[in-house]
């Protein structure tokens, strides 16, 4: 069998949530809170996979 991996994966999701709603309320305070939203899930999708790479390096 298989061993399962020693360490467990790290979650980048976190990132992901915060920045949506950061990028919606700073959006909001400007007056364009989809631009916002669309921003924060750009840099969330970013941190996101900037998480994943480092997490598969650690373990692979």
């Amino acid at each position: 069998m298989a061993r399962p991996p020693s360490r467990t994966p790290m979650a980048g999701g976190f990132l992901l949530a915060v920045s949506l709603i950061a990028g919606t309320v700073i959006g909001a305070g400007q007056g364009q809170a989809s631009i916002g939203l669309v921003s924060g899930l750009g840099v969330g999708l970013v941190l996101l996979v900037i998480v994943w790479l480092i997490d598969r390096a650690r373990i692979g």
